[in-house]
C-alpha cells in the first residue's frame, strides 16, 4: 500500500463518518467524559509542575480537531484562543457551531490533514489525539519537529494514543490507520529531537480498546 493510497483511504473512511461524539470516537461516545477528565489531570499536572517553568495558557493548537470536543471541553477552559486542524470539512463546520463561531476563544481553523500542516503560530500546547496513527513514521516525524520549532517558550506537545499490545505495528484497514507498539514512538520522538517529560496511562476505559498513552513532550536543548 503506498502512502498516498494509505491517506486517500483514511480520509475516504472520515468523510463517511458522521460529525457526532460517537462517530468520531468509534462508536465510543460513551467513553467521552472519561477520556476528558484523564486528559484534564493530564493537562493540570503539566500547567502546574513542568520542572517549575510551566507553559503559558496563551494559544494552544488541537491536531485532528474532528468536531472540536477536545478543544471545547478540554482546551478553551484553559487557554486563551484554540486553532483547529481538521480536514474533513463537515467535521470543520459541525465544531464551528459545536463550539459557537463567535466564542472568543476560538482561533484559525485550518482545513488540512497534518502531514501537510505547517503552523504558522508559536503555541504553549500543541495536543495530538487519536490521530497520529494516520501518519506514516516519515511524516510523523516531519510533523513532530514542525510542531517543536512551532513552540512558544515552555511550550509542550501532548500526544494521547492509542499503543498496541504487542511488538508489532498493528494495521486497522477499516479507517487506513495504524497502532504503534510505544518503544517504536520513542525511537520516533528521538528522530524528531524531542523528549519524554511526562508520560501516564488513560484509565477507565473498556478493556477491549487499545491502551492509551498520554505523552508530553520538548524538545532536547
Amino acid at each position: 500500500m503506498t502512502d498516498n493510497v494509505f491517506y486517500k483511504n483514511a480520509a475516504k473512511y472520515w468523510a463517511n463518518i458522521p460529525a457526532t461524539i460517537d462517530g468520531v470516537l468509534g462508536g465510543y461516545g460513551h467513553i467521552t467524559d472519561v477520556d476528558i477528565d484523564g486528559s484534564k489531570l493530564f493537562l493540570n499536572q503539566i500547567l502546574l509542575s513542568h520542572n517549575n517553568d510551566p507553559p503559558g495558557t496563551n494559544l494552544a493548537l488541537d491536531c485532528g480537531a474532528g468536531i472540536g470536543r477536545v478543544s471545547k471541553n478540554l482546551l478553551m477552559p484553559y487557554f486563551q484562543k484554540v486553532d483547529l486542524v481538521e480536514q474533513d470539512g463537515k467535521f470543520i463546520n459541525t465544531a464551528k457551531k459545536l463550539i459557537g463561531a463567535n466564542n472568543a476563544k476560538l482561533g484559525t481553523l485550518y482545513q488540512i490533514a497534518l502531514q501537510d500542516f505547517k503552523p504558522q503560530k508559536e503555541y504553549d500546547v500543541i495536543w495530538c489525539q487519536w490521530v497520529l496513527g494516520h501518519l506514516d513514521d516519515y511524516d510523523l516525524i516531519s510533523f513532530l519537529e514542525r510542531c517543536s520549532k512551532a513552540l512558544a517558550k515552555n511550550g509542550v506537545i501532548v500526544i494521547k494514543e492509542n499503543m498496541a499490545s504487542s511488538e508489532e505495528i498493528e494495521y486497522d484497514e477499516v479507517d487506513s490507520s495504524v497502532a504503534r507498539p510505544r518503544k517504536l514512538m520513542e525511537l520516533i520522538f528521538k528522530e524528531a529531537n524531542l523528549r519524554v517529560i511526562k508520560s501516564d496511562l488513560q484509565n477507565g476505559f473498556p478493556e477491549d480498546i487499545y491502551s492509551v498513552h498520554m505523552i508530553a513532550l520538548v524538545p532536547n536543548k
